[in-house]
């Protein structure tokens, strides 16, 4: 809980479909880490910026690679189990009026796992996969972008999802402008667009911070571990794709991303 006893408002007022698993303890976060940020430092955000940044940050196919693949990369869940399911996400970029634009979707309410909870377009590996593969291909089933559509300039944080056992890989790839995206309404209920400066903006990040019974990586000597949330018209951004989100910001910002080098969620 807050420290006065009473859990932290989130987004007050702003409604969302989403039912999320929340654990009955909760405290208030940390602030954005772009706080202290200007406004013109937090827009003007263009692709031939972003890609700069990816460069700095180690991040560009130019001077990196992307860290191991479905088939070789060993991650083991916090008990030491191997995580066997892989995954990988389409993190897709477009510039339009001089501002960086971010694809995502909201999955349907009829699938079995994170039903109605807004994803970047992506999903389980075929095999021999890599992640790269899985991406392109995913977003082209789920809305329609081609992969021929798709120049992939970069990767961030493989992130363990501990309540599925599953690696999920995010792919960075540029988009020529906005995507014409058709999709399958069988695993999406809608795809949309936001500009990484809204994003960015006051009043759309919130960090609060979850105790379960449960231990978490990276929880704190008290047990907490940070969950972070997005405020996006009519919905809400949280678990994992907040925090492939999260670490995009901090990059094109230039700011110290919290988890570090890599996450789970």
């Amino acid at each position: 809980m807050a420290p006065d006893g009473t859990r932290p408002a989130r987004f007050e007022g702003h409604e969302y479909p989403q039912t999320l698993p929340e654990p009955d303890d909760i405290r208030a976060g940390a602030l954005a880490p772009w706080s202290t940020l200007t406004t013109i430092e937090r827009t003007g955000l263009s692709l031939q910026l972003v890609e700069s940044r990816l460069r700095d940050a180690l991040r560009h196919l130019e001077n990196s690679v992307i860290p191991g693949d479905p088939s070789a990369m060993a991650i083991t869940d916090i008990e030491g189990q191997p995580i066997t399911r892989r995954s990988a996400v389409l993190v897709a970029l477009f510039e339009e009026a001089g501002e960086t634009h971010l694809v995502l979707t909201r999955r349907s309410f009829s699938m079995r796992e994170h039903r109605g909870e807004i994803a970047l377009p992506g999903g389980r590996s075929d095999a021999g996969e890599t992640p790269t593969e899985t991406a392109l291909r995913e977003a082209r089933e789920e809305v329609g972008i081609d992969e021929s559509a798709v120049r992939v300039v970069g990767w961030l944080s493989p992130i363990v999802t501990l309540a599925l056992g599953s690696a999920i890989w995010p792919v960075i790839g540029f988009l020529n402008g906005r995507p014409v995206m058709v999709t399958d309404p069988g695993e999406v209920d809608r795809a949309f667009t936001v500009p990484l400066a809204d994003l960015l903006a006051d009043g759309t990040y919130l960090e609060e911070r979850w105790r379960r019974e449960l231990a978490r990586p990276g929880a704190d000597a008290d047990g907490y571990f940070p969950i972070y949330f997005y405020r996006v018209p009519g919905d809400l951004i949280w678990g994992a794709t907040a925090r492939v989100v999260t670490e995009l910001l901090c990059i094109v910002t230039g700011v110290e991303w919290p988890e570090g080098s890599g996450a789970r969620s």
